[in-house]
């Protein structure tokens, strides 16, 4: 007994639709996570990305790609940033206490409001990074004076200035 062709159809059409879907979330794009906390982001690159408000407490983020990425009121508490790339980057209030930012470029940055207190910037490149109202240690604000020039480019603050250097 011969099936009717709509019938047929709809049979191909239905297998068809059942493969696509199967298939289909394999290759669905990557979401991106709320919660990096302990996460290990060697090389991993976030530039120019949303990143407001999520949470990279003690992520390990050396070699990482952050430049030009959104990172207002996110937590990098202790998280590890060895040459990590933060060259305009904004870090408007976000937690960065205990924080190792070790060779870390965070030229034309924006860390308004920040809570850095306790948190490493050895050997960093902070050339017209604005730190307007951080919560910084005497010692390492007045490490970071010695290196501290330029003016940021978006908030048109001297570096100088906003870390209150004499």
């Amino acid at each position: 007994m011969r099936r009717p062709q709509i019938l047929t159809n709809l049979i191909r059409f239905c297998c068809l639709l059942a493969l696509c879907l199967a298939f289909g979330s394999l290759w669905a794009p990557p979401t991106l996570a709320t919660d990096y906390t302990r996460s290990v982001l060697e090389g991993a690159d976030f530039s120019g990305q949303d990143l407001k408000g999520l949470d990279f407490t003690m992520a390990k983020l050396k070699d990482a790609d952050l430049s030009g990425a959104d990172l207002r009121e996110a937590s990098l508490w202790g998280a590890g940033l060895e040459r990590t790339n933060l060259e305009g980057a904004n870090l408007s209030y976000a937690t960065l206490d205990t924080a190792r930012f070790i060779k870390a470029n965070l030229t034309n940055a924006i860390l308004e409001g920040a809570y850095a207190f306790n948190t490493v910037f050895d050997r960093a490149i902070i050339d017209g990074a604005d730190f307007t109202d951080v919560f910084l240690q005497f010692k390492t604000q007045d490490a970071l004076c010695e290196v501290a020039q330029g003016t940021n480019p978006v908030t048109g603050r001297d570096t100088r200035d906003t870390l209150l250097c004499p």
